[in-house]
């Protein structure tokens, strides 16, 4: 059994539209409030509120906010929990301090269990049913459907719609193949395999692209809000701004579509697919002070349009599920752009070198530098691939989610366990 994720539309009737305006307002209210509980009592008293803390008081404060009562108890433990979890990643260095939200940017809540909703669908459209609010029709499909487990409500702002997360345990199935390769990312060409196969990056995506910033450049001419000055934002600044967020979306849909399918065909065909383990966040950093800052622009939107952090998490969970297995090489290391294919020496290079000769004259192997790469990246994979198996075995990860403080919860503790108890 595995955790799967899948995304419909919702069409609320106009006043169920209005309820869920109103719950996702009290629960930007419950985080701000949970915040604020939290801030004070270190600031005032040197003590930490943890999420079980602040979870014993819903009851009380239940009865003294009555309309918190019609949005369920796990909802409101969800919002609680989504505080601690802000806290939790500032703490591990992952996120900066935990701010208060505004309504335009608190997106939803959450049910973390099976109350207070139901998902009367098969996977293909069908109904959401919400507690204290009716049935919802909703459209959309699932790869594989199981049994539902945890419920997301988003509201996008700059589309004006209301979407449903559902996740649910299942067991996908897909096929693959004998094969095995490599292949290496880019911004000239997208992918390139290790059988000498390249990929550019789709028309509809620059053509996205060039729509994006054509827009910007429009919304950029209209009058924008600033709330210090308490200047407020035009009426063509609204219709603008709603332009070029509809144009982001409609190119990160389609990115990720062309991704889904790309990744899809290649595990169908290929068993062990091999690639190197980038960095994208580092990668994409803006260039230091007295560098070429618009070049390291330019490169850092190739990077992102292309979608470079987005290929390795596909392939590891539909290669998982096909059976086979996805390799990422360490790239520091092995080193795939300056590393010969045949004799394995080093040859460095510069990003507008883009035939790979080797330096070695016993050698003097010749090969696109890109294909090169990916040649490298399964010869890597191969040698890895016995100790595969122990590889995916998972390791469990303390993520103080809501399941595993369930866990916690109802542990026996070392010394009960010993006695019997």
């Amino acid at each position: 059994m595995v955790t799967r994720r899948t995304t419909f539309r919702l069409y609320p009737t106009k006043q169920q539209e209005q309820k869920l305006f109103e719950w996702r307002r009290l629960h930007e209210y419950l985080y701000n409030a949970c915040l604020e509980h939290r801030i004070t009592r270190y600031r005032t008293f040197g003590e930490s509120v943890s999420y079980l803390d602040q979870q014993n008081l819903l009851p009380a404060f239940k009865e003294c906010w009555p309309e918190y009562v019609e949005l369920g108890s796990q909802a409101l433990q969800a919002t609680v929990k989504r505080v601690d979890f802000a806290f939790q990643r500032f703490f591990k260095g992952l996120g900066g301090y935990p701010k208060f939200k505004a309504i335009r940017h608190y997106s939803g809540f959450t049910y973390p269990g099976k109350a207070g909703w139901k998902a009367l669908t098969d996977g293909k459209h069908g109904q959401l049913q919400i507690t204290n609010l009716g049935k919802i029709r909703m459209r959309g499909q699932a790869r594989t459907w199981g049994t539902p487990t945890t419920c997301t409500i988003v509201y996008r702002a700059s589309e004006g719609k209301w979407y449903a997360s559902i996740t649910v345990d299942c067991v996908p199935v897909r096929d693959t193949g004998p094969g095995a390769i490599g292949y290496d990312l880019g911004c000239k060409d997208a992918v390139t395999f290790s059988d000498g196969q390249k990929i550019a990056k789709p028309d509809f995506i620059k053509a996205g692209d060039i729509a994006v910033k054509v827009a910007s450049k429009k919304l950029r001419r209209k009058r924008r809000p600033d709330r210090k000055a308490g200047i407020k934002a035009s009426g063509r600044w609204r219709k603008a701004s709603r332009e070029v967020a509809r144009l982001k979306r409609k190119v990160a849909n389609q990115r990720a579509d062309w991704l889904h399918k790309l990744t899809s065909d290649t595990v169908r065909s290929n068993s062990l697919i091999a690639g190197e383990k980038l960095n994208v966040k580092r990668m994409t950093a803006g260039a230091k002070k007295g560098k070429r800052k618009k070049q390291k622009a330019g490169l850092n939107r190739s990077i992102l349009s292309v979608g470079f952090g987005m290929v390795g998490p596909m392939l590891d969970y539909k290669s998982a599920e096909a059976g086979g297995f996805h390799v990422e090489s360490p790239t520091q290391q092995l080193k795939p752009s300056q590393r010969c294919a045949m004799c394995w020496e080093l040859t460095p290079k510069t990003l507008k070198d883009r035939v790979h000769v080797c330096s070695n004259p016993a050698c003097r192997h010749v090969e696109d530098r890109d294909v090169n790469a990916a040649q490298i990246n399964l010869i890597w994979a191969r040698g890895q691939e016995l100790g595969l198996a122990s590889a995916e075995s998972a390791i469990p990860t303390d993520c103080g989610s809501m399941k595993q403080m369930a866990t916690k919860k109802h542990k026996k503790p070392p010394d009960a366990i010993a006695t019997g108890v």
